[in-house]
């Protein structure tokens, strides 16, 4: 129990030993076993005795009685009021949640009963009832009957201080007179000394303490940026001020939850907005009028969303983390390969520190667990001497890394205007097999980031509206790590524009517009695949930064594909590498298949890769081409390619 000398304490003590004198002395009303539970004759004669309307004998000696004990009384609310002005828990509470005196007074002898055993059996003799242990709304009248420019229920009105401030409610459901006042157990335990948070707060609530004083209550709207930047804007809005960050509560439960815990400690209300306000959303910050809120959104609310009460506007325009904010979370430099928003930050600082301090996998990881399901992670392995392209094409892939890379410096320290983003669009175009996956692998690798190839199949949906939230889903986890997207066969996703003939043509266009303004705002590296450039929409084709077609390799390329295609650890026969790059014209990923299927076929004979095994590994692929097989093309190895004994090799 607190401590009897607290004066909130003594207030309570002194206000019901009162009431237990006029129940005793003026009722003339005995203890006696099985109390409230019947009603006899006696008791009838003094409830109509005592009733005022006729007039009975009862106020004049209940008059009598709170005469005598006024001075006590007195003393005990002068020391009350004096210790509002203190840094005791309830002191404390009352000035958060704007409580007047009678209502700090009404909340001071309702915790006093709830702590105290001893306490509720008297209050049971008030109220002439074992099944009454707390005060009823008339019981409060009764004992505050001596201030009626105050009147103690109205602190339990539904628009009384310890409603608003959820700190309590009304139990029960019998007449109005019968409702028992119930302090909130939070607050219970808050005042015994414990800070766990409300249990009915909801989920993912993010409490952030503070040492500022108490404020007049007001609304703030911040949009723009990200999360965090949106914060350091409040915080720079109120110095010093606590938080309590949480999403819009669903249920009234919620709502009060948040009141509360936000009165408790003293701190300020930052809703995370992902859509515009309800209107139960609306009543409820009106309704909490003592406590400051804010409204945080990507962007701005709309106006008929807004709370009806006095606001103000603060727009975050850029949440990039600076110097200072590399510092303060890391203690180090920023590196310039990342371009991290504060929020982002802030995870990566989580995550480098459960992994040695490590920037880079710390990045890479911010987005690996959106991004499953939708893309397939490619962590970069091969190299430009993986990559065989003809001499304009590899230099245009070595403008696209450095397109990339030199961002900062061109629209940073030389301020070109970044329209309509920082962000680089690349066009792959060119047949199947002719090196456009490697290339986007081989980029990824010079800059030193993970390449994600979006599913088509998981992002496209028949279901109106869900493309585009699987869309959203991938840029926006893109956006929260610093790596490159590559979509192939990406004419399925960018492709032309068709005229709306049906419902289906309406919501295909709509998925198209959308993805492009997507593809607008997004600052990374994005590389799209095609087989053919015409496809894709000539909207798209305006983005473009950078586009590279890719052909079918000549034959001094074919030739350096073959001797790539082979490592220097496998047994090799009569390879003749110049013959199968000048007869067979297929590009690179043909003949790295063939490679791959010659050296099983000569695995399962255990010998050496010869041209037996490679022309035979040419004839399955011509054949998963649905091409024919030339004599001219295969030569002298047509009679092999084309007998029967080219079935499964003899073991």
């Amino acid at each position: 129990m607190a401590a009897p000398s607290e004066p909130w304490i003594t207030l309570a003590d002194t206000l019901l030993q009162r009431e237990a004198l006029i129940c005793r002395l003026a009722d003339g009303r005995p203890p006696r076993d099985f109390a409230g539970l019947y009603v006899g004759d006696e008791e009838v004669e003094r409830v109509l005795a005592g009733l005022p309307g006729l007039d009975g004998p009862g106020p004049a000696r209940v008059a009598a009685v709170r005469a005598g004990s006024a001075i006590g009384v007195g003393r005990a609310r002068e020391a009350f009021r004096a210790a509002l002005t203190g840094a005791s828990r309830l002191a404390a509470l009352a000035r958060a949640a704007h409580l007047s005196t009678a209502e700090a007074e009404v909340l001071a002898l309702v915790v006093a009963v709830e702590l105290s055993p001893a306490r509720q059996r008297l209050v049971s003799y008030l109220q002439d009832s074992v099944q009454l242990p707390r005060l009823t709304l008339s019981t409060l009248a009764q004992i505050f009957a001596d201030d009626p420019g105050h009147p103690a229920e109205r602190a339990l009105a539904p628009e009384g201080g310890l409603r608003r401030a959820a700190l309590a409610r009304l139990g029960g459901d019998g007449p109005w007179a019968t409702l028992v006042a119930e302090p909130a157990a939070r607050l219970v335990w808050h005042l015994r000394g414990d800070a766990s948070a409300d249990p009915a707060l909801p989920p993912g609530t993010v409490r952030i303490p503070g040492d500022a004083p108490q404020r007049p209550g007001g609304l703030l709207l911040v949009h723009g940026g990200d999360r965090e930047s949106r914060l350091r804007a409040v915080r720079t809005r109120w110095p010093g001020a606590g938080l309590l960050v949480c999403p819009p509560p669903e249920a009234a439960a919620g709502w009060e939850a948040v009141v509360r815990e936000a009165t408790i400690g003293n701190l300020v209300v930052v809703l995370e907005l992902a859509a515009p306000l309800t209107a139960a959303a609306r009543d409820a910050v009106t309704h909490g009028a003592h406590l400051d809120w804010v409204l945080s959104s990507a962007g701005e609310q709309p106006l008929e969303a807004v709370p009806d009460r006095p606001w103000q506007e603060i727009r975050v325009g850029d949440g990039e983390a600076d110097a200072d904010d590399w510092h303060r979370v890391l203690g180090r430099a920023p590196d310039p390969a990342y371009r991290l928003s504060r929020e982002q930050l802030r995870l990566v600082a989580a995550a480098a520190s459960a992994d040695s301090g490590q920037v880079a996998p710390a990045v890479r990881r911010l987005a690996g667990g959106h991004l499953d399901g939708v893309a397939v992670r490619i962590r970069p392995r091969r190299g430009w001497d993986d990559l065989i392209l003809p001499f304009d094409e590899t230099g245009q892939l070595h403008e696209l890394s450095a397109r990339h890379r030199g961002r900062d410096t061109v629209y940073g320290r030389w301020h070109f205007s970044p329209v309509p983003s920082s962000g680089v669009v690349a066009l792959f175009a060119g047949p199947s097999g002719t090196g456009k996956t490697l290339a986007a692998e081989v980029v990824a690798g010079e800059l030193g980031l993970d390449l994600y190839k979006v599913d088509l199949s998981a992002v496209v949906s028949k279901y109106i509206g869900e493309t585009e939230k699987n869309l959203e889903r991938i840029f926006g986890a893109a956006a929260a790590g610093d790596l490159v997207l590559f979509f192939d066969e990406a004419d399925a996703l960018f492709g032309k524009r068709s005229e709306v003939s049906d419902a289906h043509d309406r919501y295909a266009n709509i998925e198209v517009a959308y993805l492009l303004q997507r593809l607008e705002t997004y600052d990374g590296l994005v590389v799209l695949a095609t087989n053919l450039q015409r496809n894709i929409d000539p909207a798209f084709l305006r983005r473009i930064s950078v586009a590279i077609d890719f052909v079918a390799p000549e034959e001094p390329q074919r030739r350096a594909i073959w001797a790539r295609a082979f490592p220097p650890t496998a047994p090799l026969g009569d390879l003749d590498l110049d013959f199968l790059a000048r007869q067979f014209k297929v590009t690179g990923g043909v003949i790295s298949n063939a490679a791959l299927g010659a050296a099983f076929l000569a695995a399962a004979e255990d010998s050496p890769i010869t041209m037996r095994h490679a022309v035979l590994s040419m004839k399955r692929e011509f054949q998963k081409l649905g091409r024919l097989r030339t004599e001219k093309e295969f030569d002298r190895y047509f009679d092999l390619v084309n007998r029967d004994a080219d079935a499964a090799p003899a073991r």
